[in-house]
Formats: structure tokens, sequence, C-alpha cells
């Protein structure tokens, strides 16, 4: 293969050839009645081999609307074919072209042949085979169709891949003993990948096109049964190889945080704490997920966390996205750390010289035992005298390589990375299934339902009045400026307008504050404090607001062009409000036309309140791949498994994975040579540099 069809092959994310192999085709074409022009039967798919007697562009009366007409024939008769909106068709093909066309047939409503194929697949059969007979691979069987770029169609990707399946056997190793095999797995390797390409004609083609044909399953496994594998090795060694502190765990440790609240702790949280003190009492590192939803005590379970690392001698770390967000725990927390006896510090970007140069001293000498901060503490020249627990929160802000950073300014401490972002099941083992997860699934009692309703932008005024009317009974509110795009200083003069507007026209008689990211760390903390003492009554944000507020008396929000926004980020903006007893509501202003994905955020959140439910949906409409950002959150590439389809796949790969590594910890039984073999082929790397890298 030449550089340029390497370079074709790579836009579609295809650079090795284990990666060829397992191109899964997006679809599957019964091309097994192939015939000729005359033999067409009306509504049947059907495929011909034909001859390109002439093609044409013209356009409709209908303004914009293309229609390109092709006259085929064989040795038997003529024939029509046409698409629509597709011009790019007239370029094609050209006269003399030996064609496949494959589609349901019509009778013809205008012209001299009795039969038109509209929007069929077709493609010309005189490139380069690969030594292959263009009719035995391209129709009458099952025939494979891939994503295509600019150069390379599926014809020629056929042609790349069926001499591949023989020549490159060892891609093809088996790696399951005997022993293992039965049901999804009964199918060989070698076999799956030629299932995955050239399906025997009889083969269920529902099957295929739902990606839940035996050689689908087969490889699908594979793929997740290595990665829940790799998993394994990650956490044997993190728990296994590496020593970590095992906390003396006691009552009194937190009795005094306990009995200071005003609440007692849910149950959700008590069985949280309890996962996590068990774990800190360990000898071996945490590896901890927690994930609640917004207003669910989060906070106060990283408090107590830090309680314990701080009670046996070692510093606590609180890493936010945010300076906003970091301020507000060192409100809600500093006290509780005072409390202990304990001395604490927050450290931002922010900060002047001097004080940061007196911060990052004092964390270094052990002065400072928690430390509350930004990207600022994974900075060169902070270190830790004694570091034995990092908490990252809203961990989903943040790549792997800053929290991995944070976590290597200690010795081996505990990890408890904390999201108000709901992650599903399947993608929580997916990306951080080497980690115990821990879920809050309980509100406190006391906080207050939340009603949303949707305002299409020409009924603004109507939301403004339902904003108006929280305000009237002595409430707060946010209103929430549209993400323009993704630009801080666009997004800032969005607000600084809005705020105009409003203090102009509908909310003339309101005191408005405006809180943007652009403000320094004094003027943040400013509006703030007037915001929670009741000064200003209608705050203009922009998405800063998002995380790390919160004032109870807020009862209203209401969010300019909220089809701007992901579901996720509404939930989580709409979670400032509602944190007190009082009902409250979340208007979300829109403006037509939307989008099907659009509509389907705006209606979930709607009819929803449940951030789980909420991160499921999300899941569904936006994929794994984009859930969070596949290169933020390192999203494994899965060439044939899709973990929303095989759910069931992942949870059988993870408990064999896991169990597989249990029984033999560094893969060097009898059994497991094979399984050895084929990891380290995949990833470069010895067992050894795995374990211990």
């Amino acid at each position: 293969m030449g550089p340029k069809r390497a370079a074709l092959l790579e836009r579609l994310d295809v650079r090795t050839v284990y990666d060829l192999l397992h191109f899964a085709p997006f679809r599957y074409e019964d091309r097994t009645a192939l015939g000729d022009i005359r033999s067409l039967v009306p509504d049947r798919l059907q495929t011909i081999i034909a001859t390109v007697k002439s093609i044409s562009l013209t356009r409709t009366p209908r303004r914009g609307v293309s229609l390109v007409q092709m006259v085929v024939a064989d040795a038997s008769g003529m024939l029509t074919v046409q698409w629509f909106n597709q011009p790019y068709r007239k370029e094609a093909f050209k006269r003399g072209d030996r064609v496949m066309v494959s589609g349901k047939t019509a009778a013809s409503s205008y012209g001299p042949y009795p039969f038109e194929i509209t929007n069929p697949f077709c493609e010309t059969l005189e490139e380069e085979s690969g030594g292959e007979d263009d009719a035995s691979l391209h129709a009458g069987r099952i025939v494979p169709i891939y994503h295509e770029t600019s150069g390379l169609t599926s014809r020629v990707i056929r042609a790349i891949i069926r001499p591949l399946l023989g020549a490159c056997g060892d891609l093809g190793h088996e790696w399951l003993p005997a022993t293992r095999r039965g049901g999804h797995r009964s199918i060989a390797r070698a076999e799956a990948l030629r299932g995955l390409h050239f399906p025997d004609t009889g083969a269920d083609l529902s099957k295929l096109n739902a990606g839940l044909s035996p050689a689908h399953r087969r490889l699908a496994f594979d793929e997740l049964f290595m990665l829940q594998i790799g998993m394994a090795l990650r956490k044997q060694k993190d728990t296994v190889l590496v020593p970590g502190h095992a906390f003396v765990v006691t009552d009194v440790a937190l009795a005094s945080i306990l009995d200071r609240l005003p609440f007692a702790l849910t149950g959700a949280q008590v069985r949280v704490l309890a996962e996590i003190r068990r774990d800190m009492a360990a000898p071996m590192p945490m590896r901890r997920l927690l994930q609640g939803d917004v207003g669910c005590g989060k906070t106060l379970i990283a408090l107590l966390a830090s309680a314990i690392a701080m009670q046996n001698g070692y510093q606590a770390a609180l890493m936010a996205p945010t300076e906003i967000l970091a301020e507000q725990h060192a409100l809600s927390i500093g006290p509780y750390i005072t409390g202990l006896g304990k001395s604490f510090l927050v450290l931002t970007g922010e900060m002047k010289k001097k004080e940061r140069e007196a911060a990052v001293a004092a964390i270094a000498s052990g002065a400072a035992d928690f430390v509350v901060g930004t990207h600022a503490l994974i900075q060169e020249g902070v270190t830790f005298a004694n570091l034995g627990l990092v908490v990252v929160d809203e961990q989903h802000k943040f790549g792997v390589l800053q929290r991995t950073r944070l976590v290597q300014k200690g010795v081996s401490p505990d990890l408890l990375m904390m999201t108000a972002t709901p992650i599903p099941r399947t993608l929580a083992l997916t990306l951080y299934g080497d980690l115990s997860l821990s879920v809050i699934d309980e509100m406190p009692p006391g906080r207050s339902p939340i009603q949303t309703l949707l305002f299409p932008g020409s009924r603004r005024e109507e939301a403004y009045r339902q904003l108006e009317a929280e305000l009237k009974q002595g409430r707060q509110g946010y209103v929430v400026c549209p993400m323009v795009e993704e630009s801080e200083k666009v997004d800032l003069a969005a607000a600084v307008d809005l705020a105009a507007l409003l203090k102009q026209t509908a909310f003339s008689h309101r005191r408005i504050g405006l809180l943007h990211g652009r403000l320094s760390r004094a003027e943040k903390e400013g509006v703030m404090q007037r915001f929670k003492a009741g000064e200003i009554d209608l705050l203009v944000a922009t998405t800063v607001v998002e995380v790390g507020i919160d004032v109870a008396n807020a009862t209203a929000m209401l969010v300019e062009h909220a089809e701007r926004f992901g579901l996720a980020q509404l939930h989580q903006l709409r979670g400032r409000v509602g944190r007190g007893a009082t009902p409250s509501r979340c208007l979300l202003v829109y403006h037509p036309p939307l989008s099907d994905e659009a509509k389907r955020r705006l209606r979930a959140l709607a009819d929803s309140g449940d951030g789980f439910k909420l991160a499921e949906i999300d899941l569904q409409i936006r994929g794994p791949g984009e859930f969070f950002g596949t290169r933020q959150a390192g999203v494994p590439r899965l060439h044939v498994a899709d973990i929303l389809r095989d759910a069931d796949l992942l949870e059988i790969a993870r408990t064999e994975a896991f169990d597989w590594v249990a029984a033999d910890p560094d893969l060097s039984q009898p059994e497991s040579l094979p399984l050895r073999t084929f990891l380290q082929r995949r990833s470069g790397e010895s067992i050894e540099a795995l374990l211990t890298g």
C-alpha cells in the first residue's frame, strides 16, 4: 500500500493493519438478487450491473432542489437511475462506466423506460480490484458498506480487506482457551473477522445491520475484554504493587464535624462514607469515583475524607475547575477545618505574587493542612510536605494528565474524584473501570422541587414576568447568558450587553449584578458576597455560575438561548436554584428552528429532574465519544463494540477480566499465554511494562 492510500485510510482513523481488519462496516446490503434489467420486479430490493449511457444534472422549479438522472443499460434493456439533492453524483460517473446499481425498483413515473430506481447505492466496477472478480466481491452476496472518504470508496476498501484476511492470520490470533469458549464466544476470531466483512449468503441481514451477528458479538466481546483486562492490570498495579497509606479511621476523627452539622447524613451519604473509610484504612491507595446529582452532599463527604487524612498527620488537597468553586469550597469547608484545629488555605492563579509565595511556602512546609485550589495546585514549584489525600471536584473538567500531576505531588496519596455530572454505568466502566465507584443517589431532605418551563423567544416577556413574580416575593434570581462561541471574550460582551439591556427595560427597578470569568478574584468575591447578602436581586452571569454557587434565596433562573447548551450543563445550571425549602423554577428561552437533538435535550430537561436519567438520555443523544469529549475523557477507541448496544457484554467482560487477573496477576499461567501474546501485540508493550510502568 502506498503513502497516498495510507493517508486516505488515516482520514477514517485507520492507521494499522489491526485497525483495518476491525474497520467494521456501518451497514450491509443484500445483493444476492443479482439480475438483469428485464427481470426487475417493482418494489423489491435488487442489484444489476450495467453500463452508463448518459447522465445529466437539472434544477427543478422548486428552488434549491437538484435532480441527477442517469440512464444505464445491459443486454436486456435500459433503466433510469436518479438522485434528488445529490448534485455531486453528476461528477461521480461518466458515459461508458460499468456500474453496479442496488436499490428498490419502481414503475417509471415518466420517461421512455418502464422502471426507475431513486437514490440507489451505486458504484463503478472499473477500478483496481485487488485480484478479486468484481461481480463476486461486490455483488451476488451480502455486501459490506463502509464509511468512505474522497478517493476511497467501499468498493476499494472491500478489495483491500479481502486478501488481507488471509494474509494476516496472526491478527486473528485466538487468545481464548477452549475452556472459556461458548455462547457469544463460540465463533473463532478468524472466522469472526471474515464474517464481519464478508458474511455468508444465508446470514441474518437484520442482525448484521444491528451489530448483533455472531461475528459482531465475538469481536465486540474481545474489544471490551481487552479494555477491562487493561483496567484490571492497572488496578492490580495500583493496589498491590504500589504501597499506600493505611489510615487509622475512628469515629472520633469525624465526630467534631458530624456533631456540628445542622442535619443528619442521608442514608446514601452514610453508605458512601463507609466505602471511603474502608478504602482509606486499607494499605493500598484509594482510587474512587464519587457520583452524585447536584446538591446531594458530595462536598461534605470530601470534607470527612479530608478529616481522616489530616487526623493521621497528612495533608489533603481539593482541586476545583474554577476560582469561584474553589472559593465557595473554602467558605463552606474552612470553618470545619479550623474547628478540627487544622489550617487551610486557597491557592489560585489570580493571587498576587507575595500572597502566592506565602501559600506555596506553607504548603511545602506542612503548615497548611488542607489546600483548596484550581489548576494552580499542579503548577511547577508547588510541593507538598506530606500529601495523603487528593480530591478532584467536577473531575470531568480535568484531563487525565492533570489529575495524575496532582497525585504525583505526594507519595501514593489516596484519590477521590467527584462529579455532579452523573456518568451512566456503561460509560463509567469503560472510562473508569479501574476505579471503585460510589453513588449518592439520595437528596437531603428539605430541598424544593424545580419546575422547568420552556419558552420560545417570541414569549420571552412571559418568562420575564414569571421571573419578576419570584423577585416580588423577596426572592432572587439568575439570568444566564447564551453561549455565543468558545470564546470567553465574546461571552463576556454578551453578558455585559444583556445586563445593560435588562437594567434599561424589564428589570429597570431591580438591583442587577454581573458575574463573569474576566473579573478579578476580589471582584468575583465582592459580587458573590453582595448576592448572598441579598443586595443583588438579579445576577446576570455567564456559565461561571454552573458550579459552586449556593444561595438558598435564589429561586428562579432564566437561561437565554437554552438550545445552545448541552443537557448536562443545563442540568448543572438548573442546580443553582432549588437549594432551599421554597419551590423554584427554571425558565429556558429557546429560539426556533431547533434541531431534533436540541428538541430532545430541552424536552428531557423539562420532563425530568433526575440527573442519572438525564445522563442516560444525554449518552443516547450524543454517543460515548462526545459525552465528555473524547480527547479529554480518554474514551477508548472501539472498532466493533458499542457500549450502549453491548452493555451486557461489557458487564460479562469486566467480571471475567477481573477474575482472570485475580487468579493470574501477571498472566504467566499456560492458559494465559495466548492472551499475553495478544495483549503485547496490541499494546506494543510487555506485560511487565504494563504492570510496572
